[in-house]
């Protein structure tokens, strides 16, 4: 008896074991499933043209997606989302307080510089889901940063055009991004030749990635200098033929970076003057639409045209 009593107890320890791990497997698919769903669902903010609306959603979502990566630490397409959201949020919301700041105060008053630290450290957040994203797949990324060559090298390994060419847009849009917030910090501007590497291995996997805007990414780099100003037309013409018009950002980055610094105000008004006068465009592009006149209309006040461009 005593030996068929350790049998049952062992057999029902053995089964509840059993249960036990059943139902925490049940419980990660559940949640494997709801990241999921919700990367496919996160489409349908980009439908809102409120932009205080849209804000509030995307603070909201950064704090829901944060806790389900935190229950789930490896799963891709929340590193993805949070990588593509620390971006866009930086992108779309700090940097515009910063140039609001900037057209109230000046570039040197607090306001301005508090919202600048936000941008950046939602960058550089950014950067962190990105490059483990990076690593799951081909560990190296950091050791790969030492030069152009190196990290060209080692982002040859991303070969696959429908994940890889997205995955690489956003890690390099967050990475340029933050060095056009961190202009004092030399550290930060010596690594820009990461984001460039970034977006051109995107570029050669699949250049129409989000309507095309790793070109714009790279027209908005190389009209840094008029040294390149070719390049850029180059990217800019190219970020045009893929959007079709759908989406206004391309415009409105051609204005201020491109059309400023070549010195044609003609060209600059006329570009954003369309921009403001335009209707919603895509549905699915209404958020990016409606960002994108906010800064067209901001760069059209006679104090920015002038101390920006000189017109």
């Amino acid at each position: 008896m005593s030996g068929r009593h350790t049998f049952s107890r062992v057999g029902f320890a053995l089964t509840l074991v059993l249960f036990v791990s059943q139902v925490g497997c049940l419980k990660q698919l559940i949640l494997e499933g709801q990241i999921s769903s919700t990367r496919r669902a996160s489409a349908a903010v980009n439908t809102i043209g409120d932009y205080e609306v849209a804000e509030k959603i995307a603070m909201a979502g950064l704090g829901q997606m944060e806790g389900m990566r935190f229950l789930a630490p490896d799963n891709e397409d929340a590193l993805f989302m949070l990588m593509r959201s620390w971006s866009s949020v930086s992108l779309g919301f700090m940097e515009d307080a910063m140039e609001r700041a900037e057209d109230a105060e000046g570039s040197i008053a607090p306001d301005f510089d508090y919202h600048r630290r936000r941008a950046r450290a939602a960058y550089e957040r950014a950067i962190w889901y990105g490059s483990q994203l990076l690593e799951n797949k081909n560990p190296g990324f950091k050791e790969a940063q030492v030069n152009a060559q190196t990290i060209k090298e080692y982002l040859a390994q991303f070969d696959d055009p429908e994940t890889d060419a997205e995955n690489l847009f956003w890690l390099g849009q967050a990475w340029l991004g933050r060095t056009g917030v961190s202009s004092e910090k030399g550290e930060v501007v010596g690594e820009l030749f990461v984001a460039v590497a970034l977006l051109e291995r995107s570029i050669e996997l699949d250049d129409t990635v989000m309507l095309g805007s790793a070109h714009v990414a790279m027209g908005a780099y190389h009209a840094r200098s008029t040294a390149e100003l070719d390049d850029a037309q180059k990217h800019f013409q190219r970020a045009f033929e893929i959007s079709e018009g759908k989406t206004y950002l391309p415009k409105v980055q051609y204005a201020i970076r491109y059309l400023c610094l070549k010195g044609d105000r003609d060209g600059y008004v006329k570009t954003l003057e369309e921009v403001m006068a335009a209707g919603d465009g895509d549905p699915y592009q209404r958020l990016a639409n409606t960002i994108a006149k906010r800064k067209a209309s901001r760069w059209l006040a006679p104090n920015r045209m002038r101390d920006a461009c000189g017109f």
